[in-house]
């Protein structure tokens, strides 16, 4: 299992209970004996009225004591045979229930979470919609319901069934949750889930100085993983460092010298992003006879 199949997992595991008010609990399902047939998670209905007034799709979840979930994330096939094999999971667990419970004459729910309805659902089963992002996928003795995360709104009950966005829509959701979550599950998310890296860039200069070593190591990995996978942010940081010591001498050079910086000079410098501008003002640093004149 990858690490943002477990990080998803992990967050509907947290959150269910909060966001539902304890109308849902979340379990790891039991292992179904064909060898190793299990789905990726279960809803487990403890307070059905609970449900009611939240976003879809949680209300669907009233009518069962159970939901089987299917995640189907960025990276994942969504292709036909991942459904039947999401399908063929359901059913096993179908055959377990009958066999826990001879008087259960219902059929075991499944929810698919994926980014988006794929073409090949929308030719063969003509998914009927039930609110933005849920389709139900018929005939009845065999449906399904489909959840495209892309289509979701952005709701915090919705926060763990986000996760399964992709492209523009992940990015959407990756700066509306940032406000919205503490910073060590931000850290958590920027490490698991594959959002484009000015996204990643952007988001990680809203967070402030952490002294928390497990944060503070979540924050090395995901520059790490920018320095080897954007060659823009790498060279910014190189071109950053030059800049920082650039100002650095100059400041030093006119301390030295007892030429006294304003508070507008003192700007002027921090402000410059131009090495070449940088190293002119230091050389004019070693002759003036005011920081104003080393700044001309």
């Amino acid at each position: 299992m990858g690490r943002l199949e477990q990080f998803a997992q992990r967050t509907f595991a947290e959150e269910t209970d909060r966001i539902t008010g304890g109308g849902v609990g979340w379990e790891d399902p039991p292992e179904i004996r064909l060898e190793k047939v299990q789905a990726d998670g279960l809803f487990v209905v403890h307070q059905p009225q609970q449900l009611e007034h939240l976003t879809p799709p949680w209300p669907e979840a009233r009518f069962d004591v159970e939901v089987m979930i299917e995640l189907k994330l960025t990276g994942n096939h969504i292709d036909r045979s991942a459904a039947e094999r999401a399908l063929l999971r359901r059913q096993a667990r179908q055959v377990q229930r009958v066999e826990q419970n001879r008087k259960w004459f219902r059929e075991q729910p499944l929810w698919i979470i994926a980014p988006r309805v794929p073409r090949w659902l929308k030719q063969m089963r003509s998914p009927v919609p039930l609110a933005p992002g849920c389709y139900w996928v018929d005939p009845l003795w065999h449906s399904f319901l489909w959840i495209a995360a892309n289509e979701l709104p952005l709701v915090d009950e919705l926060i763990p069934f986000l996760l399964a966005r992709s492209g523009r829509a992940l990015d959407e959701f990756g700066r509306w949750v940032a406000s919205r979550r503490p910073v060590d599950w931000m850290m958590s998310m920027l490490e698991s889930v594959p959002m484009s890296t000015p996204t990643i860039e952007e988001l990680m200069e809203r967070f402030p100085p952490v002294t928390e070593p497990k944060v503070k190591a979540r924050r090395q990995r995901i520059l790490q993983f920018l320095l080897k996978t954007s060659p823009e942010a790498r060279q910014a940081l190189v071109d950053e460092g030059e800049l920082s010591r650039a100002r650095k001498a100059l400041r030093q050079v006119l301390t030295r010298r007892q030429l006294l910086l304003s508070p507008a000079d003192d700007a002027r410098i921090d402000d410059c992003g131009d090495l070449a501008t940088l190293e002119r003002w230091l050389d004019q640093a070693i002759t003036a006879h005011s920081a104003a004149e080393a700044l001309r």
